[in-house]
């Protein structure tokens, strides 16, 4: 019989922190053990669904079917990883399979069954089978060996008393710890706290990220150029890299040497960090809108939903941005802050939005720059902030008609996410480059580390000494 809530206990909500690890190299070696372990698990139960498959029996995809053939197989069999990780992975791989059942069923037949075995595999140990003691934590290991402390390169930023899992992984060679909390939702003084009749409509972009109209006249832009400006400059420096190796690059099938393993290991790591900083940027975006509508008393975020823009062929380029602009984890993040901020979202139906006056609801050409123009009444406005203001007004699951009573936002505060991003300061390319917004040109032909060697100056004709090209970034 399942455990009923009691009503007066108070909300929670999960959050997931990724701290990185600070380990030895004998640590680091046991780490990417319980991985490949995992691996092992998972590559297990393909092969043991393979010859069932072949034997025309239907597979074993159920959690405690599969537990019972880990019970069958006996201890020491998977290395140092215990039960309780091995187990993980069998739950891991029976969610992906259901998953993709219910998917297929709901008539997606590119919904694919997992069938791709994996070298590493993430390990998750809930709670009581690990311990938590500041910036260390002991990773549970199979019975009979060594226990394994780890050091964290942060403190926790949950309390210990309220953390439920933690998940090792690994991401562009580095070890992570994901550690996930039970967070009570936000409880404010009475009178401070969200009013439910306070509606804010957001508009989600890729120059603004967000893009809020509040009830009174009150605006919020968030710029996300920081975002675009660091998605840019990765495509520009991968595609040196890719140049710069593409000689000594293997054939298919061709074993690389030492060399080329140590490159696409570099190239790995700076991956896993253009992605570290993107996820950094948009969290810090979402923040900016919550902590704003925790103080204009907003109880309610009407949220565009441009999703089915994605369908849409729109050309190699602009389906580069889309891909970029990554909507579904800007929602994501947006309704998890506002969930533990005691703010409900609701999902709105966002099409003409940028392409309509808000005043005489007539249809206009949608501008190519930031401004909104209406030829028959001469409304002129922030084409983000008034889709925002329509935004605010449409109804959860109803049609595009957005009603009169429009407000539009007066006072506009803008803000920035990203601050992180090497926008203004050092460039990664070269720890030299002075402050400023100068930068050294990267090499057609060479390691992308070096300046443009051999190259003519645009005011000596017949000049081979290399030149800086400087400019704005």
């Amino acid at each position: 019989m399942p455990r009923r809530r009691d009503p007066a206990a108070p909300r929670v909500v999960y959050r997931t922190a990724r701290v990185a690890l600070r380990v030895t190299p004998g640590q680091r070696r046991r780490c990417f053990g319980l991985l490949r372990s995992a691996g092992d698990v998972w590559a297990c139960v393909l092969e043991v669904n393979a010859w069932r498959r072949r034997r025309h029996d239907p597979p074993l995809v159920g959690y405690q079917e599969l537990c019972r053939e880990l019970a069958a197989s006996g201890p020491g069999t998977f290395s140092e990883l215990d039960s309780a990780g091995a187990r993980s992975v069998l739950r891991r791989f029976s969610d992906a399979w259901f998953a993709a059942a219910k998917r297929r069923q709901a008539g997606d037949l590119s919904a694919r069954f997992p069938r791709r075995r994996r070298g590493l595999v993430p390990v998750r140990w809930y709670h009581g089978t690990f311990t938590l003691d500041g910036h260390r934590v002991r990773i549970p290991t199979a019975r009979g060996t060594t226990p394994l402390w780890v050091r964290l390169a942060r403190q926790v930023p949950y309390p210990v008393e309220r953390v439920r899992s933690v998940t090792l992984l690994c991401e562009g060679g580095r070890l992570f710890l994901d550690v996930t909390a039970e967070i009570p939702i936000t409880v404010y003084p009475a009178g401070e706290g969200p009013d439910p009749a306070r509606v804010a409509g957001v508009d989600v972009g890729i120059i603004h990220p967000y893009a809020v109209a509040g009830p009174s006249g009150d605006a919020l832009l968030v710029s996300g150029r920081a975002i675009r400006a660091e998605h840019r400059m990765h495509l520009a420096d991968t595609k040196a890299r890719q140049r710069a190796t593409a000689r000594r690059a293997p054939k298919p099938g061709q074993r690389g040497s030492r060399r080329w393993r140590q490159y696409r290991a570099r190239a790995r790591a700076v991956e896993g960090r253009h992605r570290r900083r993107v996820r950094q940027a948009q969290h810090e975006a979402a923040r900016t809108v919550v902590t704003w509508a925790v103080s204009q008393r907003v109880g309610v975020l009407h949220v565009g939903d441009p999703r089915g823009v994605l369908d849409l062929p729109a050309g190699r380029r602009h389906n580069l941005r889309l891909r970029q602009w990554q909507i579904g984890r800007l929602l994501q993040i947006l309704t998890d802050k506002a969930t533990l901020a005691g703010i409900t979202l609701h999902l709105v139906d966002e099409r003409g939005t940028s392409s309509t006056c808000p005043t005489c609801h007539r249809r206009i050409p949608k501008p190519r720059g930031r401004t909104l123009t209406c030829p028959h009444c001469q409304f002129s406005g922030h084409r983000d902030l008034v889709a925002a203001a329509s935004i605010a007004t449409r109804t959860p699951g109803g049609g595009p008609t957005t009603p009169t009573a429009v407000v539009l936002p007066g006072v506009v505060t803008h803000r920035r996410a990203g601050r992180h991003l090497p926008g203004t300061g050092r460039s990664r390319r070269d720890p030299r480059r002075p402050q400023g917004g100068a930068r050294i040109k990267m090499a057609r032909s060479g390691p992308p580390h070096q300046p443009l060697v051999g190259s003519r100056s645009p005011t000596r004709r017949g000049s081979t000494t290399p030149h800086q090209k400087l400019g704005e970034r």
